[in-house]
């Protein structure tokens, strides 16, 4: 690995990772035009050429495309990178609150037991790997229980499929609660220079308990470029 790059601590969970990571959000093609595949592969592999480590990525990221080009990319280099996925919005089952429609699927927010087991295995067979180093909640769900939500993931993180637990766009209560529930290792959060709400709401509660921040919009959808 590039010896220039940064680590950084994932939480308590003995994983370190690349302080800038690689977002795949704009592959899955969904809102961003489409996506040209042979491109993208070539741009996770330049990233890992360059010593990042850290890739970011999420089923909801067209409806799964964004995974299974990342598992296109990282075949025969898994041990050179820290893995970032998520959970809780999907367009299999449709339990939950509807939260947006993808390609005319309806996708909602679901976080119950049943939903994160099956995401799981459909994550680990798209990114063609056997663990996801760091497993998120994508969004939060409120017809489920943030109890449910962390026993089945400490369950996933027990049986060696997950190593790491994290949550996304979360409000300070909520990450309260979650903590309680059981070890949470990161947030991953919108800030920017201009978006830093989350230094009063939220890295409070992650200074005190350890817990890493992931940025996403980190330069606020290419405004700040």
């Amino acid at each position: 690995m590039n010896s220039r790059q940064i680590q950084r601590q994932i939480g308590k969970s003995g994983i370190s990772a690349s302080a800038v990571g690689l977002g795949t959000w704009a592959i899955g093609g969904w809102m961003w035009g489409g996506t040209d595949e042979k491109e993208s592969v070539r741009a996770i592999e330049a990233s890992i050429d360059a010593g990042l480590s850290l890739i970011d990525t999420a089923p909801a990221y067209g409806l799964g495309r964004s995974e299974a080009i990342v598992g296109t990319a990282i075949k025969g280099k898994r041990d050179k990178v820290v893995i970032a996925t998520k959970c809780g919005l999907n367009w299999h089952s449709g339990k939950g609150g509807h939260f947006f429609d993808q390609d005319d699927k309806p996708v909602h927010r679901y976080l119950g037991a049943d939903g994160i087991a099956y995401e799981v295995e459909q994550s680990l067979r798209r990114l063609g790997t056997d663990h996801i180093d760091l497993y998120i909640t994508h969004w939060q769900d409120p017809t489920t229980p943030i109890a449910e939500t962390m026993a089945v993931l400490e369950k996933l993180k027990a049986a060696g499929k997950i190593r790491a637990i994290g949550v996304s766009n979360i409000s300070a209560e909520d990450l309260g609660h979650y903590i309680d529930a059981g070890q949470l290792d990161a947030i991953q959060e919108r800030y920017s220079m201009i978006d830093r709400d989350i230094e009063s709401s939220l890295l409070p509660i992650t200074r005190r308990h350890d817990i890493a921040t992931l940025s996403y919009s980190s330069l606020a959808l290419g405004l700040l470029t």
